[in-house]
């Protein structure tokens, strides 16, 4: 058994630039000293957060997704802005999608949704004790708000209803919060 694992960059290429992705093609150096290659994606990161209602409810999103084609249900979330404090995202991300605001906000832990080929982290975030307002989404997201009871929010990911890995995810972390 080999303890090194460790891969070490040897070259580097971007192979993309975008809006929300940078993709690079890397030439690697394995613990064996051979060579190979690594297609990845990095991201600035984003933030989720789990809004429960002082009814046990989470105030969450529904919104078409296109790589997927379909509508997904999920809790509030978006993407940090560049030098953006992942709490502050939280925050405005809360606010935006669904006019709720809160400032009990509780850190519960990273995601990393897929380390085979990205370095995205997710922070996520419970809100409670919420106050109530507008929307003010940003002029291409479409979403509807709806709320959903922790326990029914619970089953439905266990049941396989809920597939979006930073809600499934963040949902468990607050069930367990609540001992639901």
């Amino acid at each position: 058994m080999n303890d090194n694992l460790t891969e070490k960059k040897v070259s580097s290429e971007n192979v993309f630039d975008g809006k929300l992705l940078h993709v690079y093609s890397d030439v690697i150096e394995l613990p064996n000293g051979n060579t190979s290659t690594r297609e990845y994606i990095k991201h600035q990161g984003a933030v989720c957060v789990v809004p429960v209602t002082e009814n046990m409810e989470v105030v969450a999103v529904k919104q078409y997704r296109y790589p997927i084609g379909r509508v997904t249900i999920e809790i509030p979330a978006g993407k940090l802005d560049k030098g953006e404090e992942p709490l502050e995202a939280a925050k405005r991300e809360l606010s935006e999608e669904t006019g709720v605001e809160s400032a009990d906000i509780k850190y519960v832990g990273g995601l990393y949704p897929s380390v085979a080929y990205t370095d995205e982290i997710i922070h996520m975030y419970v809100a409670e004790n919420l106050v109530y307002g507008e929307a003010h989404t940003d002029e291409d997201e479409f979403l509807n708000v709806v709320r959903i009871p922790l326990a029914e929010f619970t089953r439905m990911v266990m049941d396989g209803e809920i597939m979006d890995a930073k809600t499934m995810a963040a949902i468990l972390k607050t069930a367990r919060m609540y001992g639901i």
